[in-house]
């Protein structure tokens, strides 16, 4: 007998609704298996046999976020296909700023109403950030909760789980003054600070959908829709050949939160601000913002995703490493002697 409860669907939560999405997922997931995946998706638990080849004394690493209000802009284009990339790329992204590969990912969509087709279309984008940062996504949850959420509205959040041999965890005590700093270049605001982006665009009334010589010919909606890229895959290769002596992902808090993070004390970040490559989107925020450079600095990423920190001698080499990978990296600073965290100038 098959599971229904028309009570239950009275009160707003339609289960077969659910074994729908669920099927429809299931295709996109299957991209994402690999060798140590055990199990189907559909049981009380993901289970995944850890390979310990290579790694002597293996070291869990965990790391878990969400989209946030970026969430906001996905339901005014009811374009719902890349916020999954974002949400893995959120975990993703800063576990690797330990020097671990991720195993496996799992998910939560919290849904006003289970649309089945359209948490298909959120989990294709989760499934796709899992190809690009070689996990694999082993289960979640997708829970209908009328009168909580809208309708038409969701929340997206995920968690991930990497391994790294000890031996090989990001050591910043080698840090010294000279080193250099290497950026690598976001895609656009990526998934933070959403909040101000949308008072300061008033995303709910302007036009967002009108194609703008000044955004490369996008609109604003697609310009920050654009998913937050994941770096899992050249930082990787990255740490195969050159010692990589720490890296921060720039996220909510921007330069200044993010880079002393991964910097030990006595040490600063010392920024040349004519190097980086600041993507339209910002120019436009902070003009119709009126925003001050600085809390601009404070708040987004401004074009840097990423930022690695090497050796002098290593900064070509890891450069090459990095695009021939795919990221096009390059100088943006390097270490000083500081207890200012980070000087832009």
């Amino acid at each position: 007998m098959k599971s229904f409860s028309e009570s239950y669907k009275a009160a707003g939560v339609d289960i077969t609704a659910g074994y729908k999405a669920v099927e429809l997922m299931k295709t996109h997931i299957a991209k994402t298996m690999s060798a140590g995946v055990m199990g189907d998706i559909g049981g009380f638990g993901g289970l995944f046999e850890l390979d310990m080849t290579g790694i002597t004394k293996p070291v869990l690493v965990s790391g878990t976020d969400g989209v946030g209000t970026k969430l906001k802009l996905a339901f005014l284009m009811d374009k719902h296909d890349t916020v999954g990339i974002d949400c893995v790329a959120m975990c993703v992204n800063d576990i690797i700023c330990v020097g671990a590969k991720p195993l496996f990912f799992l998910d939560y969509i919290a849904v006003g109403k289970n649309f089945p087709e359209k948490v298909a279309a959120i989990v294709s984008g989760v499934a796709e950030g899992c190809v690009q940062s070689g996990a694999s996504l082993i289960g979640g949850e997708t829970a209908e909760m009328p009168g909580f959420y809208p309708e038409d509205e969701y929340d997206l959040a995920g968690f991930a789980v990497g391994v790294v041999d000890k031996d090989k965890i990001l050591n910043n005590k080698t840090i010294k003054e000279g080193d250099v700093i290497l950026a690598l270049p976001s895609s656009g605001v990526h998934s933070n600070g959403f909040s101000l982006v949308r008072r300061v665009l008033d995303v709910e009334n302007a036009d967002i959908k009108t194609p703008l010589e000044k955004l490369g010919g996008k609109s604003i909606g697609e310009a920050l829709l654009a998913p937050t890229k994941i770096y899992v895959k050249p930082m990787l290769a990255l740490f195969e050949e050159v010692t990589v002596k720490a890296v921060s992902h720039i996220t909510g808090g921007g330069f200044y939160e993010n880079i002393p993070r991964s910097i030990p004390k006595g040490f600063g970040a010392k920024i040349n601000k004519d190097a980086l490559r600041i993507p339209a989107i910002f120019s436009l925020i902070m003009e119709q913002g009126n925003i001050p450079e600085r809390d601009m600095f404070n708040t987004f990423n401004m074009g840097v995703g990423m930022s690695v920190v090497v050796a002098k001698e290593d900064a070509e080499k890891a450069i090459e490493i990095l695009k021939a990978n795919g990221e096009d990296a390059y100088i943006m600073g390097e270490i000083i002697a500081s207890e200012e965290g980070v000087v832009i100038e």
